[in-house]
């Protein structure tokens, strides 16, 4: 592998020509924040019409070309496009000789550090990983967000000061993560964001089911306070009937669920032991009322049937949409 020298920046790097190769939600918000900052957006490339709509509104006059064409005009390109397509996209620009020396090449995922990197920095490219742990929406409003945003950083060491001067110039707080570390960053970052998600959206269809008619408004005040107690407290904030103990309460919710939506029970009841586990823990739960809650928990299962003393519940309507798996563009 070839010596990777410093940057002759000092605390900052140059003003730099910035080219995005994948313009999903992620590359061109980068792009706009590293344009504040007084770099230059030069080249994007995109394939689907929601990334050429992304490029124009955030990007705009920025030309689109293939991605050969972007890292022949920029001096920092940022590769953002999904996780399982990052290595042949690297190898293949490697190959093709579009990857020049000196020249800086960023990944955005989380998974990877810069190791993927590898085939275009043995061709001369200076590798970053700089993964913004932060949702992204697609629209201007992702560069405000950006401003606070913890950054997950893998570099060479040489490299390690010009990844830092680059999340703070996007306005955000780099974060160093070792290069063996980043699978299990990743999957900390996904627990917390991505699964919260399905819970709070979950939450929300069993508030409408009862008959709720604004959701969301209930639930925003209830879950900006447990999220801020969680920050502060950790384990510490653990409230609720599973934390307390309270079988009966729980064996009610696993009726409930049964009856209304089945689908929902596996979730509930793995998150309710996992809940107990860390609670009785910490010595939130105690361990005589441990007992009968972990026997409702054990009993219920997680496949249809009935909890014990429970009527009998309905399977699933036949005829009732499906939940076709979701899916997404960095």
């Amino acid at each position: 592998m070839n010596a990777l020298p410093p940057l002759e920046a000092q605390d900052r790097p140059a003003r730099l020509t910035v080219g995005v190769v994948g313009a999903g939600r992620v590359g061109p918000a980068l792009a706009a924040a590293l344009q504040l900052a007084g770099h230059r957006p030069v080249a994007v490339s995109g394939v689907s019409d929601a990334s050429v709509r992304r490029a124009a509104e955030l990007l705009p006059d920025v030309p689109l070309v293939p991605p050969a064409e972007v890292l022949a005009r920029a001096d920092l390109v940022l590769l953002t496009v999904p996780d399982d397509a990052l290595a042949g996209l690297v190898s293949g620009l490697a190959d093709t000789g579009a990857v020049r020396p000196g020249q800086l090449l960023v990944h955005t995922s989380g998974r990877f550090g810069t190791a993927v990197l590898d085939p275009a920095t043995r061709a001369g490219a200076l590798p970053l990983a700089l993964h913004p742990a932060m949702t992204f929406t697609g629209t201007s409003v992702d560069v405000q967000r950006l401003a606070g945003c913890s950054f997950g950083v893998t570099s060479p060491d040489e490299l390690r000061m010009a990844a830092e001067a680059l999340v703070i110039e996007m306005g955000g707080e780099p974060e160093w993560i070792a290069e063996s570390a980043r699978p299990l960053y990743h999957a900390a970052l996904a627990i917390g964001a991505n699964h919260l998600v399905t819970l709070v959206a979950q939450s929300m269809e069993l508030l409408h089911e009862a008959g709720v008619q604004a959701p969301d408004r209930m639930l925003g005040p209830l879950l900006g306070a447990a999220l801020d107690n969680a920050l502060r407290s950790g384990d510490a904030a653990l409230t609720g009937p599973v934390a307390r103990g309270d079988a009966g309460t729980v064996a009610a919710h696993i009726a409930e669920l049964r009856r209304h939506a089945p689908q929902s029970v596996a979730g509930y009841l793995a998150m309710a032991r996992t809940t107990a586990d860390r609670a009785l823990a910490h010595g939130l739960l105690k361990p005589e009322l441990a007992e009968d809650l972990l026997e409702v928990l054990a009993d219920s299962g997680d496949g249809p049937g009935t909890t014990p003393g429970a009527p009998d519940a309905p399977g699933p309507d036949p005829d009732a949409p499906g939940h076709g798996p979701g899916g997404g563009d960095r």
